[in-house]
């Protein structure tokens, strides 16, 4: 076993390879960008998306040639957050959009990347999550009446299906179980009354899952086999994206923000069994697993046919995925420390 996993150590990618896969810009995005006129903002951008979505459409302009610039807007909390994002490339403007005033002083930008929403604890802070999932969008789109704004929405806002259904489509009327599922189709719904009132073109993009080796679906799988927890296959299906694919789609959908709305639901082409996706990075990482509870015949799963047909499937498979978590994990790599809780079938977070 001592062999097995230096060996594994030896393969895992390094933070700084990780962050360059996660961030390298594919032709057609910088195609796509080459388009945009103007600058870009991104508010959020020193959440978990924001540092390579916003390396990435720096990248993707670079490219381009052109001299739009990236603006990352965020509190940035600690120093650590604020390196990584000068880092990108970006023009880094702290502000807590929150505060009226700091909101108005923002630099006008022609598109806007908005990111901010609160999840993890929402719980017993039910009206934070509210002012911050729905009352805070609207207040941004009303700053950027008028721009191309993409808002980041999720697959939570829909009814959970049947696992052998392939998932809700944009078509499926929105069912959200909870108070954040619930804020997130506030934020929907304030979000489309700007657009249709000051004719701003938005996209409201519906994600779930996105992963990559520190932090996902897959990483919380990896984590309970390597500390020897069981696996509650309770919710026994799910969606996951490679992260880096979610952050070119999320950009590449600034061309196709409309009024009323384009809606898109963002996620990777296959439904993978819990159970299934846990034995498999069982099997990478040479430990046992255990499992508990009894698959339920539906599932919180979203059918992504559109955005594979708009944008092409994403270039890190579900393969790949499981092998370079199962590396990353099992030689101890760094983590958000954030678990997804994609088990929660009650939507309290």
């Amino acid at each position: 076993m001592k062999d097995l996993t230096q060996t594994k150590e030896e393969q895992m990618l390094t933070p700084a390879q990780l962050d360059d896969r996660l961030t390298a810009p594919r032709p057609a995005l910088v195609e796509d960008l080459s388009r945009l006129d103007g600058d870009l903002l991104v508010i959020g951008a020193g959440g978990k998306l924001g540092p390579s979505l916003v390396r990435l459409a720096v990248r993707a302009l670079e490219a381009a040639g052109s001299d739009s610039r990236v603006l990352a807007v965020s509190r940035f909390a600690t120093a650590e957050a604020r390196a990584a994002a000068e880092a990108t490339g970006a023009v880094v403007i702290p502000a807590d959009v929150t505060d009226d005033g700091q909101l108005t002083g923002l630099p006008e930008a022609a598109n806007v990347v908005f990111l901010v929403g609160a999840k993890f604890g929402s719980s017993g802070q039910e009206a934070a999550t509210w002012a911050t999932n729905t009352y805070l969008p609207g207040r941004v789109a009303q700053r950027y009446a008028g721009s191309r704004l993409v808002g980041l929405s999720t697959g939570n806002v829909y009814p959970f299906t049947p696992v052998a259904s392939g998932g809700a489509t944009e078509a499926t009327a929105p069912q959200p179980v909870g108070d954040y599922a619930m804020s997130c189709l506030g934020r929907e719904r304030i979000l489309t009354h700007v657009s249709e009132a000051t004719s701003t073109p938005t996209a409201l993009i519906r994600l779930n899952y996105a992963v990559e080796m520190r932090y996902g679906v897959l990483v919380d799988l990896a984590r309970m086999i390597r500390s020897g927890q069981p696996v509650d296959v309770t919710m026994g299906a799910a969606n996951v994206v490679w992260q880096g694919y979610a952050n070119e789609v999320i950009l590449r959908s600034l061309l196709h923000a409309s009024v009323p709305p384009f809606v898109l639901n963002l996620t990777g082409p296959e439904t993978i069994s819990i159970r299934r996706t846990a034995e498999r990075l069982a099997e990478r990482m040479h430990l046992p697993v255990e499992f508990t509870g009894a698959e339920s015949p539906t599932a919180l799963l979203s059918d992504a046919s559109r955005c594979h047909g708009l944008f092409g499937y994403p270039d890190t498979t579900l393969d790949e995925l499981v092998d370079l978590t199962a590396e990353w994990v099992l030689a101890g790599g760094t983590v958000h420390e954030k678990p997804t809780k994609f088990q929660q079938r009650d939507g309290k977070f």
